[in-house]
C-alpha cells in the first residue's frame, strides 16, 4: 500500500512537472482590450487599428427595394424602352444593395488626416428592347445598376438572348467616394462642394429629381475649405468636368433627321478633350437654426471638330457659369425635428448644375392621343450647340427643388418635395431646328407641325412617408409625378423606331407624364 502511494504521488508529481514546463512554453493569452480599445476621439464606433494611432469607423448598409412604373430604380419612365410604355416596358425593376464604407482618422500636429471610401455593390432588374426583328426579336439590356450618366444605358447581350447563367450582367460595383482630407484640403473623390448638403434629396428617396446640382455619387476635385468658426466656412475647389457634368456640345448641322429628334437627339454630339476642370465657389453658414448656402462655378466646353478630322476646324470654346442658393430651416413650429429645404439654381452652359446627372435633360416618351395614333413628348437640354462653321451658343436654364418633413412621432415622419427645371434655347438653336418663323430647319418645316419650339420644362412634385420600427431600419414608400412640359405642337410622320417597338404612323407632339413608385426597406450599420 505504501509502495503503492509512493508510485501515486511520484507519478502525480511528475505530470505536473511537465504540465508545467508545457504552460510555461505556451503563450499568454492577451487581453481583449489590447485588441480592440475604442476611440473617443471621433465619436462613436471608431476603434483603434492595433499598434497604430489611428482610428477606424466601419459602416454602411443594405438595402433592398423596387420601383413601379419604371425601367430604373432612380428616375422617370424616360427613355428606351421605359418611355415607351408598351409591352417592351418594365412594371417593375428591383434592386439589391450592398453599402460599404471606411473611415480613418489620425490626430497629427498638422490637425487630424482623415481618409474616407465608400463603394456599392448592386444587383438589379434588367429590361428588353426590340432589335427590329420581323419576327419580334427583343435584345437584352441587363440591370442598369447605377446610371451616372443620366442617359439610357448601351445594349449588353446583342445577341438578344438573356443571359441565364448568373453572371455579372445585372450587378454592379460603383465608388462613390474615396479621399484624403488634411489641413483643409479636401483631395478624391467626394460630394462636389457646389451641392447642398441634401445633394439631391431636399426629403425625398427618389434620385431623378430636377431643379439643381447633386453628385451624390461623388466627382473627383481639388478643394481647400476655411474655417471662419461660429459655422461659417469658404470652400474653393477644381472639380473633374468628365461625364458628371458635360450634358453636351451638340453641333445641330448633324441632326439625325424626325426620328433622331423624336428621340432627343438634336445633333452630333462634339464633346472634346478635358482642358479645365470646373472651378467652384462656396459661401456657407450652418447653425442652430438651420443653413444657408451660396455656390457659384464656371464650366469649360470645349469641342473637338465640326467634322471628323482635324482640317474641319472646330469653335472656340465657350465658358459657362451657374448660381445656386441653398437654405435649411430646423426645428420649425409645426413639431420637433420638422424641417425645410429649398434651393434654386441659375445655369448659362453649364446644364448638369440644374439638370443633374442622375435626372438627366433628355427626354423622350410616348402616351396616348385622341387625333393620332399615339402621342409623343421629346426635349433635350445640352450645355451649347452650335452649326458647322459657327460659334457655340449657350443653353440657359433655371430651376428649384425642395421640400418640407414633418416628423408625426419618433418612428414615423412624411415628406412633401416637388422641383421644377426649364430650359431656353437661343436664337441660333431655333432657327436651326424651326427656321427664322418657326416653320422651317430641321423640324419646324414638316407637315403637320404647327408649332416649333426647342424650349420645354419639367415639373415634379412627390410624396414619401417612413417608418422605422427599430433603429437603423427603415421602410418607406415614395411615390412621384414627373410632367414633360414641351412647347412643340401637331402632328408627325414618325418613321418610327425598333428599340421603343413603335411602328411608322402619324404622332401628335404633346406634354407627357410619367408616374412612379418606389418601396424601399434599408437596414443601416
Amino acid at each position: 500500500m505504501t509502495l503503492t502511494k509512493s508510485l501515486f504521488l511520484g507519478t502525480a508529481a511528475s505530470l505536473m512537472a511537465v504540465s508545467g514546463a508545457f504552460a510555461a512554453d505556451l503563450p499568454v493569452k492577451a487581453k481583449a482590450v489590447e485588441y480592440v480599445k475604442i476611440c473617443s476621439l471621433y465619436g462613436a464606433g471608431f476603434y483603434y487599428i492595433p499598434g497604430t494611432d489611428t482610428c477606424i469607423k466601419l459602416g454602411g448598409y443594405l438595402r433592398a427595394e423596387v420601383a413601379l412604373g419604371s425601367n430604373s430604380v432612380y428616375g422617370a419612365a424616360n427613355g428606351a424602352p421605359a418611355g415607351a410604355h408598351n409591352r417592351l416596358s418594365n412594371y417593375y425593376t428591383m434592386r439589391a444593395r450592398q453599402d460599404l464604407n471606411i473611415d480613418t482618422r489620425t490626430a497629427t500636429e498638422y490637425g487630424v488626416v482623415r481618409t474616407f471610401f465608400d463603394a456599392t455593390f448592386s444587383w438589379t432588374t434588367g429590361g428588353y428592347v426590340g432589335n427590329g426583328s420581323a419576327t419580334g426579336g427583343t435584345q437584352y439590356t441587363g440591370g442598369y445598376g447605377l446610371n451616372t450618366s443620366g442617359a439610357t444605358p448601351a445594349l449588353v447581350g446583342a445577341s438578344g438572348v438573356n443571359p441565364t447563367d448568373g453572371g455579372t450582367s445585372g450587378g454592379s460595383l460603383g465608388v462613390y467616394y474615396a479621399f484624403i482630407q488634411f489641413a483643409g484640403f479636401t483631395m478624391g473623390k467626394a460630394v462636389s462642394q457646389f451641392d447642398a448638403p441634401w445633394t439631391n434629396y431636399p426629403g425625398n428617396n427618389f434620385d431623378g429629381l430636377v431643379g439643381g446640382s447633386g453628385t451624390v455619387t461623388g466627382v473627383n476635385q481639388f478643394t481647400y475649405t476655411a474655417d471662419f468658426g461660429q459655422g461659417v466656412t469658404a470652400s474653393f475647389s477644381a472639380e473633374d468636368v468628365s461625364a458628371y457634368y458635360q450634358a453636351g456640345n451638340l453641333n445641330l448641322s448633324g441632326a439625325a433627321g424626325l426620328t433622331g429628334i423624336t428621340g432627343a437627339a438634336y445633333g452630333s454630339n462634339a464633346i472634346g478633350g478635358t482642358r479645365s476642370p470646373n472651378l467652384v465657389g462656396t459661401v456657407r453658414v450652418d447653425q442652430a437654426w438651420g443653413l444657408f448656402q451660396a455656390s457659384v462655378a464656371a464650366h469649360d466646353n470645349h469641342v473637338a471638330y465640326y467634322g471628323s478630322t482635324e482640317t474641319t476646324g472646330h469653335p472656340d470654346d465657350k465658358w459657362g457659369w451657374a448660381v445656386q442658393l441653398a437654405l435649411s430651416i430646423k426645428n420649425i413650429p409645426t413639431g420637433a425635428g420638422d424641417t425645410i429645404n429649398v434651393s434654386g439654381v441659375y445655369t448659362d452652359g453649364a446644364t448638369r448644375y440644374n439638370f443633374q446627372n442622375l435626372a438627366g435633360s433628355s427626354y423622350s416618351m410616348f402616351g396616348s392621343s385622341g387625333t393620332a395614333y399615339q402621342s409623343v413628348g421629346f426635349a433635350f437640354a445640352p450645355d451649347t450647340v452650335f452649326t458647322t462653321g459657327s460659334s457655340q451658343e449657350t443653353v440657359k436654364t433655371w430651376g428649384f427643388r425642395g421640400a418640407y418633413t414633418h416628423n408625426w412621432d419618433q418612428n414615423w415622419n412624411t415628406s412633401l418635395y416637388g422641383a421644377y427645371a426649364q430650359a431656353q434655347f437661343g436664337s441660333q438653336a431655333k432657327t436651326a431646328l424651326c427656321g427664322a418663323n418657326g416653320a422651317g430647319g430641321t423640324f419646324g418645316g414638316l407637315a403637320g407641325v404647327t408649332s416649333c419650339n426647342p424650349d420645354f420644362a419639367v415639373g415634379q412634385i412627390g410624396l414619401i412617408t417612413r417608418w422605422t420600427p427599430v433603429k437603423n431600419l427603415t421602410f418607406s414608400g415614395d411615390l412621384n409625378w414627373t410632367h414633360l412640359d414641351q412647347k412643340y405642337a401637331g402632328t408627325v410622320g414618325y418613321a418610327g423606331a425598333a428599340t421603343t417597338g413603335k411602328p411608322a404612323a402619324l404622332y401628335e407632339l404633346k406634354d407627357q407624364d410619367s408616374i412612379t413608385l418606389l418601396l424601399r426597406a434599408q437596414r443601416n450599420w
